[in-house]
């Protein structure tokens, strides 16, 4: 490697010449390389939508459904110029995926606020919808993650997890834009959640933090298969606990305990419980 120096008017700098092959290598990445939206940019479109459904968190607020409507529009059109630029991977025209998505918002608001009465009913905390949608981390990882799963649903690539890690690296909660959860899902806490992309979650579920909903080790060739468990409805997961396999099914109503280590089925209304065998010494 060659390094030339200068000198400058105080300093000294020393430039080393990279190898011509490691240069090569970048450049032909970079000539090959897909000019996809940037992370910023998707973040800050889908923040100004969070913002527009849910204007407890800005202090914008629009006064008629005119000026809503303009700036759904404004989302839209948005959006499609966003997918333009990955038009060769997607399975329909980027307006068209971007009008059904648009359209898909009204369901993805009803599904949001059912998620926010579950709070509100399951956390004696939580004094107002107001305080959930401003201030709690489960609800801001939901709402990413029901937008993610509705570009999800019309096969949009890379944008879903772009969406999801945002709001992971927000909240702690890792949901993967594939899986499947269904309404009133109420996230207590949350750090350290991981949802697998396969995984169903049916409606009035309550995850604590630290839950892993997560795969057995599995093969390349199985990546298509269910990996990932399914909860049923009414289930209860508590701290640190850790479901795997998608073959793994809690039935409806049951219970599983904090730091509780399942790869088994559990048939409805059961409770299961961790045991820790504790010793006490004394002097």
């Amino acid at each position: 490697m060659k390094s030339y120096s200068f000198k400058g008017t105080s300093s000294i700098f020393v430039i080393n010449m990279l190898p011509q092959a490691f240069l090569q290598h970048l450049s032909y990445k970079h000539s090959k390389t897909e000019t996809f939206p940037s992370t910023s940019e998707v973040q800050r479109l889908f923040t100004e939508l969070v913002l527009t459904l849910f204007p407890e968190q800005t202090q914008k607020h629009l006064s008629c459904t005119e000026e809503l409507q303009e700036v759904f529009d404004k989302i839209e059109f948005s959006l499609a110029k966003m997918l333009a630029g990955m038009q060769n991977h997607l399975e329909e025209n980027a307006a068209a995926i971007s009008s059904k998505f648009l359209e898909k918002i009204p369901e993805i608001y009803r599904l949001l606020n059912t998620d926010i009465q579950a709070i509100l009913n399951g956390d004696p905390a939580a004094q107002s919808e107001y305080e959930i949608v401003r201030a709690y981390p489960g609800f801001y990882a939901i709402a990413f993650y029901r937008l993610a799963h509705g570009l999800h649903e019309l096969n949009v690539p890379l944008i879903p997890r772009i969406l999801t890690e945002y709001a992971h690296s927000k909240t702690g909660i890792d949901i993967h834009p594939g899986a499947e959860i269904d309404e009133y899902f109420f996230i207590d806490h949350g750090t350290g959640i991981v949802i697998g992309e396969t995984t169903h979650i049916g409606k009035h579920v309550k995850l604590y933090q630290g839950v892993t909903l997560g795969a057995l080790s599995v093969s390349k060739e199985m990546a298509s298969m269910k990996r990932h468990p399914t909860i049923e409805d009414h289930v209860v997961i508590y701290a640190g606990a850790t479901i795997l396999g998608g073959e793994t099914i809690v039935g409806h109503n049951s219970i599983v305990g904090g730091n509780v280590w399942l790869t088994r089925s559990l048939k409805p209304y059961t409770k299961i419980y961790h045991q820790e065998s504790t010793r006490v010494i004394q002097d």
